[in-house]
């Protein structure tokens, strides 16, 4: 059966994996793209840029599994687009009109509304649905391939406490932001049902795995 998988989530050392005031000119709130800037620097990520160069070593190395493998991503409506962005018929996500995904994606929302396809693959579905609910539909428009919960936060910790994920890559970055959104909170005694393990690479990014124990 495929698996559940998150990967390059950031967080700050305080658990935030976003910021304050999120809005279209800020998606990722007052934290701005610091908790990013070690994955853009990667050799991974100018590569799908187009660009040449980029960091090796293990940044890379983390950052490279985000994609093989994967058959449909699951996102939440913060992730989708700007707060208010279900207001706007017209809005149809960051990415343009030939968005990163090239597959289905799942953005969870209270108020669906009807799937969109777009250039390169990847088609829209907007689903008002519960965590093991959302799954079940992406497992069938995988076509064999794992599901990403590609965040925000609050989607995935509310995988993670139902235990929904089988492996995460959480990316804990070293920088304090004080206020946004928490991935951590309510996931208390996490370490009873993952194991968990650490590398910390040169860049200052603690590179956290959690793997699902045997259930």
């Amino acid at each position: 059966m495929s698996e559940v998988r998150v990967h390059n989530l950031a967080i700050s050392l305080d658990g935030f994996a976003t910021g304050d005031g999120q809005s279209l000119e800020a998606p990722f709130g007052h934290a701005g793209e610091r908790l990013h800037e070690w994955l853009v620097g990667t050799r991974f990520f100018h590569a799908a840029d187009g660009l040449p160069g980029g960091t090796l070593g293990a940044d890379n190395a983390f950052a490279e599994r985000h994609e093989p493998g994967i058959g449909v991503e699951i996102m939440g409506a913060g992730k989708f687009g700007p707060p208010g962005w279900q207001d706007d018929p017209e809005w149809k996500g960051w990415w343009g009109p030939n968005p990163v995904f090239h597959q289905p994606v799942f953005v969870l929302t209270h108020r669906p509304r009807a799937s969109i396809e777009m250039e390169g693959g990847t088609t829209y579905h907007f689903v008002d649905a519960t965590p093991s609910e959302v799954i079940e539909q992406a497992r069938a428009a995988a076509n064999g391939g794992d599901i990403r919960v590609g965040g925000g936060p609050t989607v995935v910790r509310e995988f993670l406490a139902e235990g929904l994920i089988d492996y995460a890559h959480i990316a804990q970055v070293p920088i304090l932001l004080g206020r946004g959104v928490r991935l951590w909170d309510g996931l208390e005694a996490l370490e009873d049902t993952y194991d968990i393990e650490a590398v910390t690479s040169p860049s200052g990014i603690t590179h956290l795995t959690l793997t699902a124990k045997a259930r």
